[in-house]
């Protein structure tokens, strides 16, 4: 046996005992080797008497396809520095109870599959995995170099069901989100800048997001020399729910009598919200065609979209301002009472819209780290914790500087 343990690197300076296979697991006996030096845990000196020696059960990876449990008989030292110390142990962490290389692996496939799928895999208890990757976790986010930020992108996603939402902070310029918590109000994201400080607000020059008005209000009052810049995305999305989709609502209701007319417009629901460079199948243009052709109300609105996103794409702010005068003004003759509403309670937001010509920002890099936190969520069938599941998410996304 001592032959075979000289060749095997596996436990550095100790000697293999026994070998026995019972109970669906292998357990392997281990003893210091007599010829090396015990070191102190503490201070690493040489030298030094045995007090006593101490029996431990120490986890490492499987052998042979089974669960390998080592029995290593240890020896406390007596250290005129460090008082009653175990001895170090180069594959052993102190007061450990899993081998280095177990606690490697058990980090490594905690990057790639959720913590119940990695406790299967080794055959340990979810906590322990769970805590294991917590530690990787701190120590990789506190590895990453102080954030400077000077653009930032700000957004929600669904945490739970029944309206529970996070909010997310994403840096810009570098794609490192640097803050996650729990909520969507004034209160949650304020902890943000409170924690960014007075010069790191001072440092913010512009803010992307949809409008929302308790971010808003945060970064008014934080950072006083930020733009706020509003997402097309979300006043398109807004602007269909709350124009396009009651306009059709109120045209199929003055067809309830003409069922054929009005099951062909209540099916063209999602073919008014879609991006028209979107539509490839000619009979769903055709049909599309049919609606707005038929209904003066949804032409109207329809080509209004349109007019409202190249709000977004005007170069100079002298031509976005002529554009702008002139949506408002088609929407005051239009006759639409929820495209009046929407154009008047937009016009309090001119300035975010207007920042898009000095500060061409959009919340898109988010929501796709959005949808890739829901694959995450999803993977892992949701989080008991919300605090282990933001450290995931910072730590999956630590920027590229």
């Amino acid at each position: 046996m001592e032959d075979v343990t000289r060749s095997l690197p596996f436990w550095e300076g100790f000697a293999v005992r026994d070998v026995t296979m019972a109970g669906g697991q292998v357990r392997i006996t281990l003893a210091p080797c007599p010829d090396r030096p015990a070191r102190c845990g503490g201070c690493a000196a040489e030298g030094l008497a045995t007090h006593e020696h101490v029996r431990r059960r120490i986890r490492d990876l499987p052998m042979v396809g089974q669960p390998l449990v080592l029995d290593v008989t240890l020896r406390r030292l007596a250290c005129p520095g460090c008082g009653q110390r175990l001895e170090a142990v180069a594959w052993l962490d102190r007061h450990a109870r899993l081998t280095r290389r177990m606690v490697q692996q058990v980090s490594y496939w905690c990057e790639r599959l959720p913590t119940a799928h990695v406790a299967a895999m080794f055959g340990l208890h979810w906590s322990t995995v769970r805590r294991l990757d917590v530690q990787r976790l701190e120590g990789l986010l506190a590895s990453l170099p102080p954030p400077t930020p000077r653009r930032l992108v700000m957004d929600e996603f669904a945490l739970h069901k029944g309206h529970r939402y996070a909010s997310v902070v994403l840096d810009a310029d570098t794609r490192q989100i640097l803050w996650i918590g729990e909520g969507r109000s004034r209160a949650a994201v304020r902890s943000f800048f409170e924690a960014l400080g007075t010069k790191g607000c001072a440092r913010i020059e512009a803010v992307a997001m949809d409008m929302n008005t308790a971010f808003d209000l945060e970064v008014r009052k934080h950072c006083r020399r930020a733009r706020i810049v509003y997402d097309l995305f979300h006043v398109i999305a807004k602007y269909g729910r709350e124009v396009i989709s009651r306009v059709r609502v109120d045209a199929a209701n003055r067809l309830r009598h003409d069922k054929p007319a009005r099951r062909v417009v209540k099916r063209a629901h999602w073919l008014l919200l879609r991006n028209p460079d979107t539509i490839q199948s000619s009979r769903q243009q055709l049909q599309l065609d049919e609606v707005l052709a038929a209904n003066r109300d949804l032409m109207t609105v329809y080509v209004m979209k349109a007019q409202l996103k190249e709000l977004w794409s005007v170069s100079t702010a002298w031509q976005w301002r002529a554009a702008w005068h002139q949506w408002h003004r088609h929407a005051r003759q239009s006759g639409i009472p929820s495209l009046i509403h929407f154009a008047r309670c937009l016009r309090g937001y001119w300035r975010g819209i207007l920042a898009r010509v000095r500060w061409p920002m959009h919340t898109g890099q988010l929501e796709g780290i959005n949808n890739r936190i829901k694959v995450m969520k999803r993977m892992a069938y949701g989080y008991r914790d919300s605090a282990y599941f933001f450290m995931k998410i910072r730590a999956a996304f630590p920027g590229n500087a």
